[in-house]
């Protein structure tokens, strides 16, 4: 099997949040998991190009790809309801979210049918985002 995979490696503290800033300085005595490869979406499998298709049919195929992988997890997803979304991705801390339209291809790079929104208490720094302080 050969596949291509869009993701990232990320660190969780022991909330479950995802800290990007960890993977270079980890605040001593805090509590987290081993890196982990967070996928976002399936791009080529065994020779099938999946960009063209929806992404809620590359999402199912990623689920099921994954589906026994300890170190490589899909991305949580949230409410499809932006509101319900984002007073999740409130209420547990995380850094934002990323908004994508279930119907679209995928593409390299930001697009008008994906958007993220960061918390405003969030800022980017050199090692990442991070909290303002």
């Amino acid at each position: 099997m050969t596949c291509i995979l869009d993701g990232e490696v990320a660190i969780y503290d022991q909330a479950h949040v995802s800290r990007l800033e960890w993977l270079r300085a980890r605040p001593k005595n805090a509590l987290a998991t081993l890196p982990v490869y967070m996928v976002f979406d399936v791009l080529e499998l065994d020779g099938k190009n999946w960009r063209p298709e929806p992404l809620w049919k590359r999402r199912h195929v990623l689920e099921e790809l994954i589906a026994r992988e300890r170190r490589i997890l899909p991305v949580r997803r949230l409410s499809s309801n932006g509101l319900k979304a984002w007073a999740q991705a409130v209420h547990k801390g995380y850094e934002g979210m990323v908004a994508k339209d279930p119907e679209s291809p995928y593409a390299g790079g930001r697009t008008l049918r994906w958007l993220k929104v960061t918390q405003p208490h969030y800022r980017e720094g050199e090692r990442g985002w991070e909290p303002k302080r």
